[in-house]
C-alpha cells in the first residue's frame, strides 16, 4: 500500500454524494460497510487522485463502482475507461457492475467480491481459518 493522491476540493463533494445514494449504493454498502464483509473495510464515495469512486477498500486497492443506465452511452464508456485506466496507473484494481445487478442479484455481486478477495488472498499469502 502506498499514499494515493486525492484532490483536496472533492472533500465536500463526496460527503454530498453520500448524502444522495443512489438505491444501489445503498444496497451494497449495506453488505460491505463497517468492515462486515470478510473483515475488509469500504469507504464510498471516495475522492481518489481527481476522481470520487462509488466505493474503495484500501487493503485490497480495490475500487467498486456501480454503473447505471447514464454510463452506457458512447460518451460515458469512453470517459468511464479513460479515468479507470488513470487509477488502475496508480496499482488499483477495479470491480465494475451493473446498477440492475445490484439490486436484483446481489448474490452475484457478492460472489465476484468474494472471488476477488479470495484472489488477492491467495496472491499475498493470506491463509484464513474461517472456511465454511
Amino acid at each position: 500500500m502506498h499514499f494515493l493522491p486525492y484532490n483536496k476540493s472533492l472533500k465536500e463533494f463526496s460527503r454530498e454524494l453520500r448524502s444522495h445514494s443512489t438505491l444501489s449504493e445503498i444496497l451494497l454498502w449495506q453488505k460491505i460497510r463497517a468492515s462486515q464483509f470478510r473483515g475488509y473495510g469500504f469507504n464510498r464515495q471516495k475522492p481518489l487522485d481527481n476522481f470520487i469512486v462509488d466505493f474503495y477498500c484500501k487493503k485490497l486497492n480495490l475500487v467498486i463502482e456501480i454503473d447505471g443506465e447514464s454510463h452506457f452511452y458512447e460518451e460515458a464508456i469512453l470517459e468511464d475507461q479513460k479515468r479507470q485506466k488513470i487509477l488502475e496507473d496508480l496499482d488499483l484494481n477495479f470491480l465494475r457492475f451493473l446498477d440492475i445487478d445490484v439490486k436484483n442479484n446481489m448474490g452475484y455481486v457478492l460472489h465476484e467480491l468474494n472471488l476477488y478477495i479470495d484472489d488477492w488472498e491467495y496472491k499475498n499469502g493470506i491463509i484464513r481459518s474461517d472456511f465454511k
